[in-house]
């Protein structure tokens, strides 16, 4: 089987892949941030590097029998202006659309956030299948919730794990100042706009993890009852938020990880979904 992942980051999908037991040939991957690309290399060290994904053309591949990918999704998310599919970003679906065509996959899987009702009509005619949305803290210690098209089969919901935020947690960074952020920081400018950070209970499950962690000194973050100070969630803690191995993200300083994480897909979601090949 050969995959085609498009907008492939730090290849969560690959993860996946391997996490379902599903063996594939070849996995073709359409990315342009060097940081994501370093990390994917340093994993998965055969996967066949593509660049932009306008610069792609279906017919020069082999045959593919998977296509995946979750397009850039600011111009959808409530966190951003709303542009819909105006946004530069958002409008590169129409890429992803493109290359369904000229591969002609056996199997598709898209992803992304909860948008507007005129736009994930858009999307649902395109691709001419109904979307699912999984939360990925039915699977993980974050809330995380994002739409699914694909043509695969028999895709339900992920069984509850029950997993909490305490779960995760590394207790050892609840007695040193590394990750300590000040009250004073929890207020923070990013893109010209006052973001409060909210504040994380232990005893349920996570905010979600965005892209905007890692710019500008943007931490997720949450109150340590050792510390009684403000901590943030350390690389390793947003790995187990996205169920990622540990350390997965380790090439690459730790503002990077957090963006990336932040871009990525959770795991455990994906695998679930393509357990159904």
């Amino acid at each position: 089987m050969n995959v085609l992942s498009l907008f492939d980051g730090m290849s969560c999908g690959q993860i996946a892949l391997n996490r379902a037991g599903i063996k594939y040939n070849t996995y073709y991957a359409s990315e342009i941030d060097k940081y994501a690309i370093k990390v994917t290399q340093a994993n998965y060290p055969n996967t066949v590097q593509l660049g932009d994904i306008t610069q792609i053309a279906g017919a020069s591949l082999p045959k593919i029998d998977l296509l995946i990918g979750g397009s850039p999704c600011q111009g959808f998310s409530a966190a951003g202006k709303q542009a819909q599919f105006d946004d530069p970003r958002s409008k590169l679906f129409w890429e992803y659309t493109r290359l369904l065509k000229e591969t002609m996959p056996r199997y598709f899987l898209l992803e992304n956030v909860p948008m507007k009702k005129e736009s994930l009509q858009v999307i649902t005619n395109a691709l001419g299948v109904e979307p699912i949305m999984i939360n990925s803290a039915l699977v993980s210690a974050q809330s995380r919730k994002r739409w699914y098209w694909t043509n695969i089969p028999n895709v339900t919901q992920p069984t509850d794990k029950g997993i909490l935020l305490q779960d995760i947690l590394d207790t050892a960074y609840n007695s040193i100042s590394r990750y300590r952020v000040s009250p004073a920081r929890i207020d923070l400018i990013h893109h010209g706009r006052w973001v409060s950070q909210k504040l994380n209970n232990v005893a349920g499950k996570s905010q979600v993890l965005i892209a905007a962690y890692g710019m500008g000194g943007i931490k997720p973050i949450l109150f340590c009852d050792v510390l009684k100070a403000i901590r943030a969630f350390t690389p390793v803690e947003c790995e187990r938020l996205q169920t990622v191995p540990e350390n997965y993200t380790a090439h690459v300083s730790d503002s990077q990880r957090y963006k990336l994480l932040g871009n990525g897909w959770t795991v455990d979601v994906i695998a679930h979904i393509l357990e159904a090949l």
